[in-house]
């Protein structure tokens, strides 16, 4: 990361400058975007920045290494993975690479081919998505989620038991646009968590930001095919220059991915007849930083160079950030814990805030302790059950606290607390 920034441009660019999600590619061409970097300002997280520049928690992590996710350092200038190398795969319909953990929609557009790309969350480990050729069945907006009885049968043993339906709105996973794909039981669909955007968070099905989903929805029509491929290494050309990409593989497809892509920059070595740098070839595989790399130029001695990163100016408002509502005396909290160090209690409360629904979450001091509100909530029913999901989702012990009466001081805010009383 620290090599990449150093060469960056003296001049700073408007965020218009660099390209999220559409493309045109030229048929000869593998690499679409361009890298860009902004700095750290205060309160900012990396699930932030990711959810602003259409990008996965994944892709930003990777390509930042060291990096508080939570908390980084003010100041810190990161890394924005804003350029792509296209999988491996016929240029139609959509295409989900998993490893990458992003979509791609191809569509004709005259005599180029437009690309509309976003980030994606995908299944677990214990249920992944499936590979394979299918398409989308049907569309649904503000779709009802169909307990699966797996899912079901999970939350029952968390002590979440779920109803056999849920409707649309704030608590539906789903949420408000579904592309039902051919292969039954998976869907392509929106979510009421986009911290999970970039993560194997799912039960198999294809979760996108919200803002994403949306456009997907509006132009990939029913039948449209869907490739879904788990490509962890990409190679890839624009303007005579050959550039990979690589991702950590999961466990199950590292070693045959390895040896594809060893094959394929052989191949381009010996019709080039000039000799690869394969140190930096090996270097660019460990580190699996998942952006497009320059490795070799297929034209020697030509002035074509890669395109450098670009400094942008940091946005003035960071789409979809949480905001925290003030603190209110006359409201119900919960008191997620109580912490010595405060880096421990901004995290904290940075993951409350973004669990799906929103929690919203503070952190307050007194003398050396720091600690972590979750609230306000307009009464104690609803400080029980914020409390209840902290307590499954975050394995969080939280202790209710009650309002404060009119004229009291905000300090028995952090003393005052009442049983929870499952």
């Amino acid at each position: 990361m620290r090599e990449v920034v150093k060469s960056l441009p003296l001049h700073i660019h408007p965020e218009e400058k660099v390209r999220r999600n559409d493309f045109f590619v030229e048929k000869e061409d593998d690499v679409i975007g361009r890298l860009a970097a902004i700095r750290i300002e205060k309160e900012d997280t990396l699930p932030d920045i990711a959810r602003h520049f259409s990008l996965g928690i994944n892709t930003v992590s990777a390509a930042n290494p060291g990096i508080d996710i939570w908390v980084p350092e003010v100041g810190e200038r990161i890394l924005l993975p804003l350029s792509f190398i296209l999988p491996d795969t016929p240029r139609k319909g959509i295409v989900i690479n998993l490893a990458a953990m992003r979509l791609f929609y191809f569509k004709k557009a005259g005599k180029l081919l437009a690309v509309s790309t976003y980030p994606v969350g995908i299944g677990t480990t214990e249920r992944p998505t499936p590979m394979g050729q299918m398409y989308v069945k049907r569309k649904k907006i503000r779709p009802t989620w169909y307990v699966p009885a797996s899912i079901a049968e999970d939350h029952r043993e968390k002590g979440d038991p779920l109803p056999a339906k849920v409707p649309p709105g704030p608590l539906n996973p789903l949420g408000e646009y579904a592309l039902y794909l051919s292969n039954s039981g998976y869907l392509v669909h929106g979510t009421n968590k986009p911290a999970s955007i970039g993560l194997r968070a799912t039960n198999g099905c294809i979760r996108l930001y919200p803002e994403d989903i949306e456009r997907l929805f509006e132009n990939a029509p029913v039948k449209t095919p869907v490739s879904i491929v788990n490509q962890p290494y990409l190679v890839g050309q624009r303007d005579g220059i050959i550039y990979i990409e690589a991702h950590k593989p999961f466990e199950e497809s590292g070693i045959a991915e390895l040896k594809r892509t060893y094959a394929k920059l052989r191949n381009i070595e010996k019709k080039s007849g000039h000799a690869l740098d394969w140190k930096k070839v090996g270097k660019v595989m460990g580190e699996a930083r998942g952006f497009p790399v320059p490795v070799f130029d297929i034209n020697r001695g030509s002035e074509k160079v890669a395109a450098e990163t670009i400094k942008l100016w940091h946005p003035g408002k960071l789409y979809g950030k949480p905001e925290i509502p003030e603190l209110q005396t006359d409201a119900w909290y919960v008191l997620a814990a109580t912490l010595r160090d405060k880096v421990d209690a901004l995290r904290l409360a940075a993951i409350i805030n973004h669990q799906g629904p929103p929690i919203p979450a503070r952190v307050l001091s007194t003398s050396d302790r720091y600690r972590v509100l979750a609230g306000p909530f307009k009464n104690r029913r609803e400080a029980k059950d914020a409390a209840k999901r902290l307590k499954i989702d975050l394995e969080i012990d939280g202790i209710l606290v009650e309002p404060i009466k009119e004229g009291e001081p905000i300090a028995p805010l952090l003393s005052r607390s009442s049983s929870l009383n499952y």
